[in-house]
């Protein structure tokens, strides 16, 4: 009988994500054996070691861009061709965990797809897909959204792709190649939309409609959004969003090899608040 396979994955594209990425690694590892991938573009080789640093972590190459940021965005929509497992949950390199999650491999047995809604869900308020002044576009943020190709209603729901969770099935291979088709249109739209993949991603759901759960934020808690949650529970996943670096959060993951890492970080590595590519 052919043993299941369950592991991570992860994006890592240029630099600025370096030091996330490798808090990333600690955290999972705190609380996972588990195989984990990076899809990696535009990093020196000479740093590989780093990462290798940590056991059983696998290096793929990433859909290779100048621009970082949509070289992250390709890479997500290559996840389900990329991934060598039966069960498979992504996370945003940003993200710590707090606790094993061991429960959303579980969840894999019964559901195609495991994610969590946005913090503002409704995608008739999704102005930060759009281009140009947020007060001025409120009432016309579905209007643009379907102008451009995308099969949004009213009632669509807007998730965060920082957390995804899938297992290997035809319907979860159909959904990944509808989000790739629904990203063109983003791609081709940019005197309209924001070069986010939300858009994409919630018009995959929308039009393949995968047999799915969605779990509480406690599986993708947003700390610069910490006031819009009402969350008696524990946290499971703390996404730290751009440019918040909860200490907290490092307590996690901090060792000996990360303190280290942290000083030289500070010398050799790039501050990502200084990321030109995430206002382009």
């Amino acid at each position: 009988m052919k043993t299941e396979t369950r592991g991570f994955i992860t994006i890592l594209t240029g630099l600025y994500s370096f030091q996330d990425c490798i808090h990333f690694l600690a955290a999972v590892r705190k609380f996972h054996q588990e195989p984990i991938i990076i899809l990696i573009d535009q990093v020196p080789i000479i740093l590989y070691p780093l990462l290798k640093a940590f056991k059983n972590v696998i290096l793929k190459p990433a859909p290779a861009n100048e621009n970082t940021v949509l070289a992250s965005r390709q890479a997500k929509l290559a996840l389900y061709a990329a991934s060598n497992f039966d069960k498979t949950i992504y996370l945003d390199s940003d993200i710590c965990l707090l606790s094993d999650i061991n429960d959303v491999f579980d969840y894999l047995d019964e559901y195609d797809f495991l994610l969590t809604e946005d913090v503002q869900p409704s995608i008739l308020k999704a102005t930060n897909l759009l281009r140009g002044k947020q007060e001025e576009l409120l009432p016309n943020v579905l209007p643009i959204l379907q102008s451009v190709g995308l099969p949004l209603q009213a009632d669509s729901v807007q998730y965060n792709g920082g957390f995804m969770a899938f297992r290997k099935t035809e319907v979860t291979k159909i959904l990944f190649e509808e989000f790739k088709q629904y990203f063109e249109i983003v791609k081709n739209n940019q005197d309209k939309l924001l070069l986010k993949d939300q858009g994409a991603f919630a018009s995959a759901i929308a039009s393949v409609r995968p047999y799915m759960k969605i779990l509480p934020p406690t599986y993708n808690y947003l700390s610069k959004w910490q006031d819009a949650y009402d969350i008696q529970d524990k946290i499971k996943v703390l996404h730290c969003t751009y440019p918040y670096r909860p200490q907290y959060a490092k307590d996690i993951s901090r060792s000996l090899y990360t303190r280290i890492f942290d000083r030289l970080a500070k010398v050799f590595l790039p501050n990502q608040v200084t990321n030109p590519w995430r206002i382009k």
